[in-house]
């Protein structure tokens, strides 16, 4: 494994010497005059060592050390500071600012050796561990729901896991045809199918800035939000329009045999956040929405016919004039509650400049 190096001294004779005897045991090295150089060399090449002379122009390598161990880019970086000072009180100083060891001028070629494979074995060590930790966060994140990824990392403590009331558009898609189709085509050509049909969905409720709740069978819910009740509305509302037009898109590439889908989207306050189930064999994050709200979007969703978009009264409320809408029969409302009126989205309003 090759090693990169950065030497930090303001004493070219010092620079050429360390050079030279590291690049002899195979490493690669760099290297700067004061400060200011070494810290811009870190950020264009992040080396594996860095060695800091103390006393440098324009800045210490005191200061140096202390900005790249608050740098969280930069803090696991080992640190050797090289310094004529020799005493207690400096050394303190120097661990206070972060430093993982030192040197001590005039340089002995033996320590210098045995100092610099030995962070260098440190260093390799972290990394491999944190490419473990790196690849089984990865492995796992796509268990993990992105809306519960963004409340973890705005508080690992995880409070905010917990639901809370909370405004938001909550879009239903189902799927049509599943059946159809599952007589026509072998198991396999069919998971192909569908894939390709949920991963194009899955897309575009991303685009739009939703979250997937979950997919389930032949359908899937997001949910959408936004410190403006009008924006996440109008955001599920122009993501629902993409979808139809991706599923048509979809069926003239698939041939005879097409799949459908009908939406329905409804605004308004729900309990949201994570629902973490726990089993035998491991445990498992949602984020969801519950309440009437989200029960009213599921309604519609059955309501509306093929390749349709129904909507509730307050989204319609929230988006004004942005679309064509008209009212849906009431003898086609089926589980809607009684009293409720749903609406067609048919498109984006035209104006007229």
């Amino acid at each position: 494994m090759s090693f990169t190096i950065l030497i930090a001294d303001d004493e070219p004779d010092i620079r050429d010497y360390l050079s030279v005897t590291l690049q002899d045991l195979g490493y690669r090295t760099l290297t700067a005059r004061d400060g200011l150089e070494a810290l811009a060399m870190v950020a264009a090449e992040a080396p594996d060592l860095v060695l800091l002379d103390w006393r440098m122009p324009r800045l210490d390598g005191l200061e140096v050390c202390r900005r790249l161990k608050e740098n969280e880019d930069t803090r696991l970086i080992p640190v050797v500071i090289v310094t004529a000072l020799d005493g207690l009180e400096s050394r303190i100083r120097g661990i206070e600012a972060g430093a993982d060891d030192f040197l001590t001028k005039p340089l002995n070629e033996r320590q210098l050796v045995a100092r610099v494979r030995t962070a260098l074995r440190l260093k390799r060590a972290v990394d491999v561990k944190l490419g473990d930790l790196r690849r089984i966060r990865d492995h796992f994140a796509r268990f993990v729901p992105e809306a519960v990824k963004r409340l973890v990392a705005l508080d690992p403590a995880a409070p905010a896991l917990a639901k809370r009331e909370r405004d938001v558009s909550v879009l239903f898609v189902d799927l049509s045809g599943y059946t159809t189709l599952s007589e026509a085509l072998d198991p396999g050509a069919l998971n192909a199918l569908v894939e390709r049909y949920f991963s194009s969905f899955l897309d575009g409720i991303q685009e739009g800035g939703g979250d997937i709740n979950e997919t389930a069978g032949d359908g899937f819910m997001a949910i959408f939000e936004d410190r403006d009740p009008r924006a996440h509305a109008g955001r599920a509302v122009d993501t629902a329009l993409d979808l139809l037009a991706r599923a048509q898109r979809l069926n003239r590439e698939s041939g005879p045999a097409p799949l459908t889908i009908h939406m329905g989207i409804n605004s308004g306050p729900a309990l949201v956040g994570a629902t973490r189930f726990e089993g035998a064999r491991g445990i498992r994050w949602t984020f969801t929405a519950s309440g009437v709200v989200t029960i009213l979007a599921a309604r519609l969703a059955a309501a509306a016919g093929l390749n349709q978009l129904f909507v509730g009264p307050e989204t319609v409320v929230r988006v004004g004039n942005r679309y064509e809408v008209r009212a849906a029969e009431t003898a086609t409302l089926g589980q809607v509650p009684e009293g409720v009126q749903a609406y067609q989205v048919l498109g984006p309003r035209l104006r007229l400049d």
